[in-house]
């Protein structure tokens, strides 16, 4: 199942998107196969047009995006963070967030990467020097923040998609069941007919072995073999009556719960 099946895509990039707005940080979502799927938050011209510019840097930056964990500092010295968006055993992908200074990186290392990235050094300092500061404590509690946000909120609509598959998986088992419960009826419709034609056959014997007298001994036993079979019948068929309005009853109520579950 990917992300996008569940979630409303436009509430979690809003979610993001407020977040990068407020902190002043960038961040983004990858799938698991390391596709982005939303935009670039608040990503600064050093992340996006120096380093991501170039197809070396681009290829360094997303290498970063997939391997980073935690908080940890990415090959331009930025600090940046990532959690993955997992609920249970199932991986739906990962929220990279950060791009900012806490350490001032050396600028001779900084020469070094836009060389090889193919990038004008003088460009690059000045591009890194406009890129936000902040403290370590800063950048945890941002971490933190937008884990919680944004995990609550997958999860929440996690266990919303199930609840409505389950829900609906419900209500087909109610009316399979309405439809077993009816064809039930039936067949005890059925059974309570040949019941009655057994009393009748059951009379007639008795009436017929009255009649012929000791030469009707034989009609005088199916007469009394026939009664028994009605008057079990008779039983089974009350029995079968009483669980069939059993299980109507746990249907119906049932059905009130589904609507009470449904108005929640």
């Amino acid at each position: 199942m990917k992300l996008q099946e569940f979630c409303d895509m436009k509430e979690l990039k809003s979610i993001l998107s407020d977040w990068a707005v407020s902190t002043g940080l960038g961040c983004t979502i990858m799938d698991p196969n390391g596709q982005y799927i939303s935009e670039l938050f608040n990503y600064k011209d050093f992340c996006t047009h120096c380093t991501r510019g170039t197809g070396e840097g681009k290829h360094r930056c997303e290498k970063c995006d997939r391997e980073g964990k935690g908080i940890y500092e990415c090959h331009t010295g930025l600090t940046e963070f990532s959690f993955d968006l997992k609920i249970g055993n199932e991986n739906f992908g990962r929220v990279i967030g950060g791009q900012a200074i806490v350490t001032r990186p050396d600028h001779s290392l900084l020469r070094m990467n836009a060389k090889e990235i193919g990038v004008n050094p003088e460009q690059y300092l000045e591009a890194i020097d406009r890129m936000p500061e902040r403290t370590q404590k800063e950048i945890e509690a941002a971490f933190h923040i937008l884990q919680t946000a944004v995990m609550s909120y997958v999860s929440s609509k996690y266990n919303d998609h199930f609840k409505s598959i389950h829900l609906e998986q419900f209500s087909t088992g109610i009316r399979e069941t309405e439809d077993l419960i009816k064809k039930i009826s039936d067949c005890n419709g059925v059974l309570q007919n040949i019941q009655k034609r057994q009393k009748i056959v059951a009379i007639n014997a008795s009436i017929e072995a009255a009649r012929v007298g000791q030469a009707g001994k034989g009609f005088a036993v199916v007469a009394e073999e026939v009664e028994k079979l009605s008057e079990n019948s008779s039983e089974a068929n009350k029995n079968i009556e009483q669980i069939v309005n059993q299980i109507r009853e746990t249907v119906a109520k049932l059905r009130i719960d589904e609507v009470d579950d449904t108005a929640e």
